[in-house]
């Protein structure tokens, strides 16, 4: 499903990127092929139905502060903007297709959070995930670009050490949960990413105040909705 739409004036590292290939599926997570990850983001496909695989990540450390990232300018979704700790997709790899335990996307979130973060692989272990849900978002980015996802949600606690890619990350911040609310209700210079401010509004605040026992909070089963 190609576009013609140029890339010449974008960050030749993002661009580079924008060749992965994304999981195809259906509104019920069915793979159903492979595009990249270009024409996966762009309007024009996403408004035919383009639907793809991803994850997004939410660590909090030891004191229960999330690690919220700041997108760097060089992305060419979303530039500049907060969003949660890491957010990507799977590849149409053999190691990041396997669907039993979630294992796939748990793979692919470990080697994201290598790439942007510096985060070591044995700092965030496999099993150390816990797959809570999944969500179908869409969310326009520039009106050339945007999101169409079939989004695994991944909630680790650890304590980790950063080495932020600045061509993937311009800055870092542990937020408590009220400061969270507080950036909400008063962002300042603070801008988020669509489906970070969906997901706490619907999700992530009940699921802070329960990271002792997320079982509870867990709903695998369902693909829930947002941003239609």
């Amino acid at each position: 499903m190609s576009v013609n739409v140029s890339l010449d004036s974008y960050d030749k590292e993002q661009v580079k990127l924008m060749e992965e290939m994304c999981i195809l599926v259906d509104e019920n997570d069915r793979r159903i092929g492979a595009d990249t990850k270009k024409n996966c983001h762009l309007m024009e496909n996403i408004n035919k139905g383009l639907l793809h695989r991803a994850f997004s990540v939410f660590l909090f450390n030891s004191e229960n502060k999330l690690l919220l990232q700041q997108r760097s300018d060089d992305k060419i979704t979303f530039p500049g903007l907060w969003t949660n700790t890491c957010c990507s997709h799977p590849l149409n790899t053999p190691l990041e297709l396997k669907e039993d335990d979630q294992i796939g996307v748990r793979r692919a979130a470990q080697r994201k959070l290598n790439h942007e973060l510096g985060i070591n692989h044995e700092q965030v272990p496999l099993d150390k995930f816990s797959f809570l849900t999944r969500i179908h978002y869409l969310a326009p980015s520039d009106g050339i670009w945007g999101e169409h996802e079939v989004d695994y949600i991944l909630i680790i606690r650890a304590n980790v050490d950063l080495e932020v890619n600045e061509n993937e990350v311009k800055a870092v911040e542990y937020l408590s949960l009220e400061d969270l609310r507080k950036r909400f209700n008063n962002p300042g210079d603070w801008k988020f990413t669509p489906w970070f401010k969906l997901i706490s509004e619907k999700f992530l605040f009940d699921w802070w105040e329960k990271l002792n026992d997320l079982d509870e909070c867990k709903d695998v089963k369902k693909i829930h909705k947002l941003g239609f």
